[in-house]
């Protein structure tokens, strides 16, 4: 009996986490919208958008480079990259846009609101399934017999859209009819399998190397979706902020190529073509 009631107080309150994170994430883009607007530009601020994904990374470098130039503070937005699209688009002011895929820098590229000059590959990554689940799943035919699978949403989160694409190429579209569990991002699809809300979720090896509940059960074929790039620029605000493109410059040196390795990323490349 003291077990049952354990157990029911534990999803209880598994559940109440979970439904806190989903408000949080819901309001917490508006929020950042709405400062980025009123907000004032400070000297020696760097305003970042970046994606979901790159949070943590991203901390570390800007710590790291704060300790090199005391003078500097960073002023960061993270959410899907779709999303920071558009604030940008309607206003937002921000100096560094680094998106999770290429079509979304492409998107403030056409728009004229970034320079293209200016615009570099800051990693790569790769797409993996992870989850708690004790079936036997070892590849993407094997999602098959899952009864719910998360990912983010493809219409803003670049790791949700590499999903659909894998999903498609793998011939799974009508196999996995009413599985899928949209997330908001990236984050909040580990979440899903963290907290055993979906029998495993796609995500990028990164947030996977977060995961302190679920575990990688494969690694997606990368001939299943396209190229997993990073890139990076500064926006027509951001190249007028001397501190702005000095932390430009500082992400493609050695240091942050080393710290960027640290959680799961890959340098292999850093151009980025123009001509798209």
């Amino acid at each position: 009996m003291k077990k049952q009631m354990n157990s029911s107080s534990n999803s209880a309150f598994l559940s109440t986490m979970a439904n806190t994170w989903r408000f949080i994430t819901r309001i917490a883009p508006l929020l950042l919208f709405f400062l980025l607007i009123v907000n004032p530009v400070i000297a020696g601020e760097v305003r970042i958008a970046a994606g979901v994904g790159l949070k943590d990374v991203l901390n570390e470098l800007t710590d790291r480079y704060e300790k090199i130039h005391p003078e500097t503070r960073f002023s960061k937005n993270y959410a899907p990259s779709g999303v920071l699209a558009g604030q940008i688009e309607n206003g937002a002011v921000t100096d560094l846009f680094i998106a999770a895929n290429t079509k979304w820098m492409d998107y403030v590229k056409e728009k004229h609101l970034v320079d293209i000059k200016s615009i570099r590959i800051f990693a790569n990554n790769s797409l993996v399934f992870t989850g708690r689940t004790r079936k036997k799943v070892t590849g993407m035919q094997d999602l098959a017999y899952l009864d719910k699978i998360g990912l983010g949403s493809p219409k803003s989160v670049p790791a949700g859209e590499y999903a659909i694409a894998a999903i498609h190429e793998a011939g799974l579209d009508k196999k996995l009819k009413g599985k899928l569990v949209m997330a908001r991002d990236v984050r909040e699809s580990l979440m899903y399998a963290e907290m055993g809300e979906v029998d495993g979720s796609f995500v990028f090896l990164s947030d996977a190397l977060l995961a302190r509940q679920s575990r990688t059960l494969f690694t997606v074929p990368q001939n299943l979706y396209p190229e997993i790039v990073f890139p990076m620029a500064l926006t027509i605000k951001g190249i007028s902020n001397p501190e702005a493109i000095s932390f430009h410059e500082y992400l493609q040196g050695i240091e942050a190529k080393k710290v960027l390795k640290k959680y799961g990323f890959a340098t292999s490349q850093t151009v980025f073509s123009t001509n798209r």
